[in-house]
């Protein structure tokens, strides 16, 4: 998104409530591979298609978060990025927090560009900006050796932390944490996540920790960021909200957020409860497809708060952000773990590999363990 997007957002219109078809829908079928308007907007759980990204205080929002941000009030002035290209455009005296070699540098964490070599190993590399995630370009290189037959412009390398994988959001009034909600991810291979767990409860040590690196790096920020750590060292930071698991934070929460922004007073109280997002991932390289109805038939079971059909069927596969280990093909996120991953396991056989001409082969898609 431009700056000038961006901008217009100030004084621009408002968000356009005319319901109408999905763009680039014309003749598609009636599934979750290119389906039609009226079936893409059940899929994603949408009674009428999201405003284009210069007219909506939510800039960044993928298709199938959609849901949480529909009838969200906010101020016509008000810009609250979800993605951190918007991010990156919106606060240009930050761009410095999205480079990993300052978030290592910040912290004395060991760390170096390709090219220089570590003290020791093993060593974890990724790029040293990566504005769309999913851990894409990352990988442990356990030798010299490797390292070198591994060489790539723009990646560099850090100590390999072990421990705890936390995503933290923090809302921030004028650089003070006054909200914080901590989520632990069940680590995969190939750089994906079995699922996440909203914690209920606080993690003080993290937060005194965390809390330090904030007042040295956001000291006059206001707004919400996204801190990963693992084993207690910060690894990156975002400044924008986990979009993943907005509805498992509670009712009201997103309107908080918008009050954050547009009036500097944070007033959400909700008392926390544990939740969890459960993912799903096929085999990369294909395209998939989905029935929308059955897809809405699950999210009315018990335990169950959403359900997020994580690609756009207009779009190739390869247009797709996604980890090196496999293609994400939905989240459950839910307040009882059975039920999300039963919900998880049926969504698996409900998923069809779109062969020529919309037939679909017999291959299915498991949910990982």
């Amino acid at each position: 998104m431009s700056a000038d997007a961006l901008a217009s957002l100030r004084s621009g219109p408002g968000i356009r409530t005319a319901r109408r078809p999905l763009p680039g829908t014309a003749g598609c079928r009636e599934d979750g591979g290119g389906a039609s308007g009226s079936a893409l907007l059940r899929l994603h759980n949408l009674d009428e298609e999201p405003p284009p990204q210069d007219r909506t205080a939510f800039p960044g929002v993928d298709l199938w978060r959609w849901q949480y941000f529909a009838g969200v009030a906010a101020p016509r002035s008000v810009v609250i990025p979800v993605d951190d290209p918007s991010a990156w455009q919106l606060y240009p005296r930050s761009r410095h927090l999205y480079d990993k070699l300052f978030i290592c540098r910040s912290q004395g964490i060991p760390h170096g560009p390709h090219g220089v070599a570590p003290g020791r190993f093993p060593v974890f590399s990724k790029p040293m900006m990566n504005l769309h995630g999913m851990g894409a370009g990352g990988f442990v290189f356990r030798s010299a050796a490797e390292l070198e037959a591994g060489f790539t412009p723009g990646h560099f390398w850090m100590t390999r932390f072990t421990g705890r994988h936390i995503s933290t959001d923090v809302a921030l009034l004028s650089g003070r944490p006054r909200w914080w909600r901590h989520t632990e991810g069940k680590r995969l291979p190939g750089g994906m996540f079995d699922y996440w767990v909203v914690l209920a409860r606080r993690l003080p040590r993290l937060e005194a920790r965390a809390g330090r690196w904030i007042r040295e790096n956001l000291q006059v920020f206001t707004g919400v960021v996204n801190l990963e750590s693992i084993g207690g060292a910060i690894i990156e930071c975002h400044l924008r909200m986990s979009e993943q698991w907005v509805d498992l934070n509670g009712p009201g929460w997103l309107g908080s957020v918008a009050e954050l922004y547009a009036h500097g007073r944070w007033r959400f109280g909700a008392r926390p409860r544990t939740g969890y997002s459960v993912v799903l991932f096929g085999p990369r390289g294909r395209s998939y497809r989905i029935d929308p109805d059955a897809v809405r038939d699950l999210r009315g079971l018990a335990g169950i708060s959403s359900i997020q059909i994580t690609f756009d069927g207009r779009k190739p596969p390869e247009q797709h952000a996604m980890p090196p280990g496999g293609f994400r093909l939905a989240i459950v996120n839910c307040w009882d773990l059975a039920a999300g991953l039963a919900v998880r396991d049926r969504l698996a056989r409900l998923f069809a590999v779109a062969g020529p001409n919309g037939a679909g082969a017999a291959v299915r898609p498991r949910g990982p363990r």
